[in-house]
Parts: structure tokens; sequence; C-alpha cells
């Protein structure tokens, strides 16, 4: 009866682990993407790179300014490290960094229109919405 006891205790306590391992794994490993690429991005000046292509791109601009007057409490996420964690579930890093590469490097249209692609066939419309609304007050700062 004492080593039923036991056993029983070592699963719940292994069960436990694994069911905090799934939830709080994510989010570590999307802190330490958003930290990376974040501090990347600062460090190297390709935010402004960014922030000036999207300047001279009208299509672009257009679909962030969908996000400007959009009450973003309603949204499934509101910071960009949430945000971060969403796609890390939806994607995974090796995609989000082969996109990354990607913009890094300079993208045709074609290229932006299959990323596009990927974002709107994996990302529900409420999703999209909330990344507009970041975009769009990350280029307003």
């Amino acid at each position: 009866m004492k080593f039923i006891k036991v056993l029983f205790g070592i699963v719940i306590f292994l069960g436990i682990i694994v069911v905090a391992a799934y939830y709080f794994g994510p989010k570590l490993v999307a802190d330490q993407v958003m930290e990376k690429v974040s501090v990347e991005l600062q460090d190297s000046g390709q935010l402004e790179t960014i922030k000036e292509e999207i300047e001279n791109d009208p299509e672009l601009q257009e679909f962030i300014a969908e996000g400007k007057d959009v009450d973003s409490s309603k949204l499934p996420f509101q910071t960009k490290e949430e945000a971060t964690r969403a796609l890390i579930t939806k994607f995974g890093i090796g995609e989000i960094r082969e996109i990354q590469s990607k913009a890094q490097n300079g993208m045709t249209a074609e290229e932006k229109q299959e990323i596009f692609n990927k974002l709107e066939s994996n990302l529900t419309e409420e999703e999209m919405l909330a990344l507009k609304v970041l975009a769009y007050k990350e280029l307003t700062k």
C-alpha cells in the first residue's frame, strides 16, 4: 500500500513538471527570442531601415494603418512580447528566424506576399489586427 502511495506521488509530481514545462517553456523561449531580436535590430540599425522601408511602401502603410483606430484591449495580445509568444507558438523559432533572415537581406515582392499569405493562413483575424496595431504603434514612436 505504501509503495502505491509513493508511486502515485511520483506520478503526480512528474505530471506537474510536464504541465509546468508545457506552460512556461514556450514563454521562456519567446522571451529569449524577443530580447535577442530586439537587441540585434537596435544594435545593427536595422530597425530604422525597416521603418524606412515601410514608409516607402504604400501597400504596407495602408495595411498597417488599419490598426490605427482599433481598441487594443479586446485583442488577443497587446505587447510585442505577447505577439512574439503567439508567433512562436504558431510558426516555430526556425520559421521566424528564416523570415527575419529574409527581411535582413531584402525581400522581393513575391517573398513579401509569401510571408503575408503564411501569416493570413496561420493567424486569426483578431491576431492579424493585433499585429497591425502593434506595428502602427512601433512606427509612430
